[in-house]
């Protein structure tokens, strides 16, 4: 309760601001955009609002129209404020390493990965509700629209950037720690039939280059480097770079933070 004669003080998220300046230019700029801007941004009250109301339009379909799974996602955006915390740090992580990338709102609109790991992570919710069919539902319209497979079981953390993202697929009982840079057609997958824990664990600040493929219930260290291309079948330590079909140690990772220097010339 605000005492009498207090003013309650406004929250700030310059975040979200500068993204409405953003769309406000775009808008200007090019005016065949303006209305879809305003009506996916600057007709938004907060961040939340914006993120479920996109991935509603994004992933709507004749199964479940965008307008029933927009109340799905409001839901978890709502019912879960590690959601939205997480969708800003996955924001601030595509920011700052990809060089394509020069505002907030490119790739909150235009980036699939982002959008993609997004909606994973209401189908992680639901996931975790119970609400598994519906999490699976998700999951399979991610795929079909955004071509981005990940199981809703997956445990990802934040501050995660998917880096054009087409072909990245991520099995049920992977985990990828925060901090964690993935390019396209990167595979977490399992070896066969097994049932049980059977996909990997990526370690925090791990850089998975494009095209890598990592199979089994095997460790990738913090701040490790996977070349572009690699299969990788056994743990790797930390702070190490492995490369190669199979995979195999060629050096240490080269900086404190691979995810972050996002440097894959090896040699």
């Amino acid at each position: 309760m605000v005492e009498l004669g207090i003013k309650a003080k406004p929250v700030v998220d310059p975040v979200w601001a500068a993204m409405r300046a953003d769309a406000e230019n775009w808008a200007l700029e090019e005016s065949a955009l303006a209305g879809w801007l305003h009506t996916v941004v600057l007709d938004q009250a907060a961040f939340q609002d914006a993120l479920a109301f996109l991935l509603s339009q994004k992933l709507g379909g004749p199964e479940m129209s965008a307008l029933s799974l927009h109340k799905v996602l409001y839901e978890a955006v709502s019912s879960d404020s590690w959601i939205v915390d997480a969708a800003r740090a996955d924001l601030s992580a595509t920011y700052e390493r990809d060089p394509a990338c020069t505002s907030y709102l490119e790739p909150f609109i235009f980036f699939k990965g982002y959008q993609a790991l997004q909606a994973h992570r209401v189908a992680h919710w639901l996931w975790n509700q119970g609400r598994k069919t519906l999490a699976q539902y998700v999951q399979s319209r991610v795929s079909e629209v955004l071509q981005v497979d990940i199981n809703p079981a997956a445990r990802i953390g934040k501050g995660i950037m998917i880096d054009h993202a087409t072909g990245v697929v991520i099995g049920e009982t992977a985990v990828v720690s925060d901090g964690v840079s993935i390019l396209h057609g990167v595979t977490l997958g399992g070896t066969g039939k097994e049932r049980g824990d059977r996909h990997p664990k990526i370690g925090p600040g791990t850089m998975i280059g494009a095209g890598a493929t990592i199979l089994g219930n095997i460790s990738i260290g913090a701040c490790c480097r996977v070349g572009a291309g690699s299969v990788v079948l056994k743990d790797v330590p930390d702070n190490t770079t492995v490369a190669g079909v199979p995979a195999k140690e060629v050096g240490e990772a080269g900086c404190d933070q691979p995810a972050m220097a996002m440097d894959q010339k090896f040699w």
